[in-house]
């Protein structure tokens, strides 16, 4: 504690006090008079109900399911889910599928709509050195690439490395025969058949954990862009140890000669199915909390999403079924339960219902809890929970109760009869992307994803049900529920106590604001970088309160009593008076090592002013704008000069609203990220401008 006392020396005695008192509440974890903010009857009763084992039940019969986005083999886990919802007494009403066409031609905003598909049998073999069964579907379903077309080629294999640069395929003749690679599927069958002539591809896993697992294979998709539909083929995954068997006679100079055959529909228009599901609030029902799982995925995948998708199952049902029994009061907010296709279904859906907006944006969706991955078997997996923040363009005390509530159920001993005796290990962590959080956090929804990282089966043939664990299961289900329920009801006295838990938080993550701008600073040295290096240490300071008094003015969403207005005030407040004695602290700290004036420089000495536009509502998809630009300039977005990575891009674009202009973006950007080029931001808006999906305003 005492270097807690240290870095507040500088304060004013009462403010000093309160900053020490919040650190001790944000910082001791284990002590024993931290409150959870979830009453004790709630949180017994949720214990009680929920199961596990239930959801584990749920996990297996969805696996036996081939769901891929817009295939009939999703149409039956959606179906499954449904009929499971209506035996939980959810009437036509309250659940139902929402159906939206798919043919890889229809766009929801900007994200084209993956093509129908539908396959019966697959199987490659090879017939020369000497004939072999390699794989086979639908016995191993990721053993033919997801969206491949029937057909039946006999062929030369060849060997072309990654094959997924053009590098890889000079010197090499593959027209007409089968390429064998290590790439992503989708990507080497664009480049060896639909640009080089290639009848098929074979792909397998390249990587660590391949070869420490070599009889697993790795889930790939062909991912068909619209103009390429007509002229896909097909291609297979398969292990390492087979791939490399491949490679090896390959490179002993024998002759290999493979057949692959796939039978079925192939490609076709189809439909992506999202299963919807309410329980209508009892004072306020046009305000909602929703929980999201995505449905899709291939038949072996189980923590790859039959686990969020099960666990969301479950607490439908617990609800109900408490709600029906009198055992739980009807929550004051409706809350609304999701199983989408990934990222795309949840774009269609979105996109029909503009009213899923947070507050901020005029709407009434307060909260999403997104289970992504939520069952591993920690001590099979060697894996830990990972509660995701939103990121700092989405400032939320929801992040604060979802800690809370895993803090709570780290205290509860969940156990089941078929679990495991695992500890619970789990960490709250900076935003990342990779999951349908993504599409509320862009409509100010604030969405807080639970994954397990890391996860060796992770889309592969080992991500199956044996891996999957009910007391994890039901781990995840209590923190998500118990933070739903709560929100959902949240009276005064609640808000009260929240708002101290934020301000305490918020106390907390300001001081680490302070000591991670300090350290950027003293990197600088006493050169000439000092003076720049200043003002971007006093840029994530001033970001961070801006942060921090939006996490803490985000309870009133919840209760708007005169009361928590107040307090929240009168917090807010507080917090601006560190943020000041802060600033007072990295300024001596600037002129100990040589800086010269009283305050920092300007932060842009040219600043651009421009003010960008969004013409699209949802993120933009993952390849915009490089995918619409011509190919010498998309070339940049491979070049070392291009900084951002995928969450920073995602960020970037979520700073667009109609006011901040390019410097703004860029400073708010630096901030959360690290200094970033302003010529990087400018020409990265530019190009989404050149393509459509930005104005200027």
């Amino acid at each position: 504690m005492r270097q807690n006392v240290r870095s507040v020396k500088w304060i004013t005695p009462a403010t000093a006090i309160l900053t020490f008192v919040f650190a001790i509440c944000a910082n001791d974890s284990d002590a024993q008079w931290q409150k959870d903010v979830l009453d004790a009857k709630t949180r017994d009763l949720l214990h009680e109900a929920l199961s596990g084992e239930i959801a584990k039940n749920h996990v297996i019969q969805i696996t036996r399911h081939h769901r891929i986005q817009g295939s009939r083999g999703f149409r039956h886990s959606a179906q499954y889910v449904l009929d499971q919802l209506r035996a939980y007494g959810f009437s036509a009403e309250d659940a139902y599928i929402e159906s939206f066409p798919s043919d890889g031609k229809v766009h929801y905003q900007t994200w084209q709509s993956p093509s129908g598909w539908d396959i019966e049998w697959g199987e490659l073999r090879m017939l020369e050195p000497y004939e072999e069964r390699i794989v086979g579907y639908p016995e191993v379903a990721m053993s033919v690439i997801t969206y491949s077309n029937p057909g039946d080629a006999t062929a030369e294999l060849v060997w072309v490395g990654s094959g997924t640069k053009d590098a890889d395929y000079e010197g090499k003749d593959v027209k007409d025969k089968i390429v064998l690679a290590t790439g992503y599927g989708g990507s080497v069958h664009r480049l060896a058949v639909l640009k080089y002539g290639a009848r098929a591809v074979v792909c397998y896993l390249d990587d660590t954990r391949a070869k420490e697992y070599p009889d697993m294979l790795q889930y790939t998709g062909m991912w068909p862009k619209t103009d390429e539909l007509d002229r896909v083929t097909f291609g297979f995954n398969i292990t390492n140890r087979q791939g490399e068997q491949l490679k090896q006679l390959l490179q002993s100079d024998e002759k290999v000669v493979l057949r692959g055959q796939v039978k079925g529909i192939g490609l076709e228009p189809y439909f992506m199915d999202v299963v919807v599901a309410h329980i209508r609030g009892s004072e306020s029902p046009d305000e909602e909390l929703v929980f999201t799982a995505h449905l899709d995925h291939p038949k072996e995948s189980a923590n790859d999403n039959a686990s969020g998708s099960a666990a969301i199952l479950d607490i439908a049902r617990t609800v109900r079924q408490l709600i029906d029994e009198g055992r739980l009061p009807r929550p004051k907010r409706s809350l609304r339960f999701l199983w989408v296709p990934e990222w795309y279904g949840t774009m269609a859906y979105i996109d029909k219902h503009p009213e899923m907006k947070g507050p901020t944006l005029g709407g009434k969706f307060l909260a999403n809890m997104n289970l992504d991955m939520v069952g591993e078997h920690l001590e099979l997996i060697h894996s830990k929970l990972v509660l995701t923040r939103t990121p700092d363009s989405m400032p939320s005390v929801v992040n604060d109760v979802v800690a809370n509530m895993a803090k709570m159920v780290d205290k509860m001993n969940v156990r089941t009869p078929r679990g495991s005796l695992s500890a619970f290990n789990f960490r709250v962590t900076p935003y990342r992307g990779g999951s349908d959080h993504m599409m509320f956090i862009e409509r100010k929804i604030p969405g807080v994803m639970f994954n397990h990282s890391p996860d060796y089966t992770h889309h592969t043939s080992e991500d199956t049900p044996d891996k999957v664990d009910p007391v994890e299961l039901e781990r995840s289900e209590v923190i998500a529920a118990a933070t739903i329920l709560y929100l959902a009801n949240l009276e005064p006295a609640e808000a009260t106590e929240l708002t101290y838990l934020a301000a305490a938080n918020s106390a907390q993550r300001l001081g680490a604001t302070l000591r991670r701008a300090t350290e950027y600073l003293q990197a600088s040295g006493t050169n000439g970088a000092l003076a720049s290096a200043w003002a971007e240490a006093q840029n994530m300071l001033d970001h961070a309160l801006k942060r921090e008094v939006e996490t803490i003015g985000s309870v009133l969403n919840f209760n708007e009593h005169n009361s928590v207005q107040n307090l929240v005030e009168k917090m807010q407040g507080e917090l601006k008076r560190q943020h000041q004695a802060y600033s007072v602290a990295l300024a001596a700290a600037a002129k100990t090592q040589g800086a010269g004036s009283e305050e920092p420089p300007a932060l842009i000495a040219q600043p651009d002013n421009r003010i960008p536009v969004r013409t699209t509502r949802g993120p933009l998809e993952f390849s915009l704008p490089e995918s619409k630009l011509p190919e010498s300039k998309a070339a940049w977005y491979e070049s070392p000069e291009f900084t951002l990575s995928g969450n920073a891009r995602f960020e970037l674009v979520n700073f667009i609203d109609g006011e901040n202009t390019v410097t703004e973006i860029r400073n708010a950007l630096s901030a959360e990220y690290g200094p970033v080029d302003l010529q990087v931001v400018s020409r990265y808006i530019d190009d989404l401008v050149k393509v459509g999906v930005m104005k200027w305003k």
